[in-house]
């Protein structure tokens, strides 16, 4: 009996120089290049290639690319994560979904879970690096290292420009891009702070989408007169045509009523009397 399952051979393909432990499964699909090590109980879920890479013992690994690459025991890649040369994952961490890690040590238990970058780190131990963070490793010429403490919590689209050092149990909120290292226990934010005005015109406002009343509407009533048909290329006679709204220019479709549908289904006020 064999020590270790392939599900599908005629669909794997398997390196004469590669060794699985007791207890692993390969599903199929799966391509071993070179001399991989898989470790006791680990399992390959379908679509992944490995070269020349260690994936430790009860560790998962979906779909994913992994080249001159370690990962510790009970880890679990992917799907669709991508370990380039150099890349040490410890026990326990999880990088999920389009995640890249190339020349990098994550320490055990760090989690990224989706869409980052972790080039020239080292990560601490239970770090949590968010969803687009980015290591920025490289000036144009040259390729820096960034180091990260333990119990680090890097939030949603940080940029960590290296190189830098970040201590122990720092905070960074989304959206922040660091150039400098941060003491420990740090807590860092930096973000351009949105200008909110009203858009009274709908300058802004999608045209002919799910959000445009005026497609929105009945049939019968996006075909009245003065709703969306203005000649002045205005909506109708609701204060986008150069009347202002009140169809004096005499190039309304409605008649120069103004919003003479009635309805005010492009934004207008409903002419006085008119049904609802």
């Amino acid at each position: 009996m064999a020590e270790y399952t392939v599900l599908s051979p005629q669909t794997c393909i398997i390196s004469s120089r590669a060794k699985i432990g007791k207890g692993a499964v390969i599903y199929p699909n799966n391509v071993l290049l070179g001399a991989c090590v898989i470790g006791a109980g680990a399992v390959l879920y379908p679509g992944n290639i490995l070269e020349d890479s260690a994936v430790g013992a009860g560790a998962r690994v979906t779909a994913s690319v992994l080249t001159g690459a370690q990962v510790g025991a009970g880890a679990q890649i992917g799907p669709f994560a991508h370990l380039r040369p150099g890349s040490q994952v410890g026990q326990d961490c999880r990088v999920g979904s389009f995640v890249e890690v190339k020349a990098s040590r994550l320490g055990r238990g760090v989690r990224a879970g989706h869409l980052a970058y972790i080039g020239d780190a080292d990560v601490g131990a239970h770090t949590n690096i968010g969803c687009g963070a980015v290591f920025c490793n490289y000036d144009g010429a040259q390729k820096h290292r960034a180091r990260v403490g333990e119990n680090c919590f890097i939030g949603s689209n940080v940029n960590l420009i290296a190189p830098l050092r970040v201590g122990d149990g720092c905070y960074i909120a989304a959206g922040t891009t660091v150039t400098g290292d941060l003491p420990p226990g740090s807590f860092a934010a930096g973000r351009a702070r949105a200008r909110v005005v009203p858009d009274q015109k709908e300058l802004y406002r999608p045209r002919g989408g799910p959000s445009d009343p005026a497609q929105n509407a009945p049939a019968a009533d996006r075909e009245a007169p003065g709703c969306g048909q203005c000649a002045c290329g205005g909506e109708g006679s609701c204060g986008q045509c150069a009347c202002g709204g009140e169809g004096s220019c005499g190039r309304c479709v409605c008649g120069g009523e103004g919003c003479a549908c009635g309805r005010g289904h492009c934004g207008g006020t409903p002419r006085e009397g008119a049904d609802d």
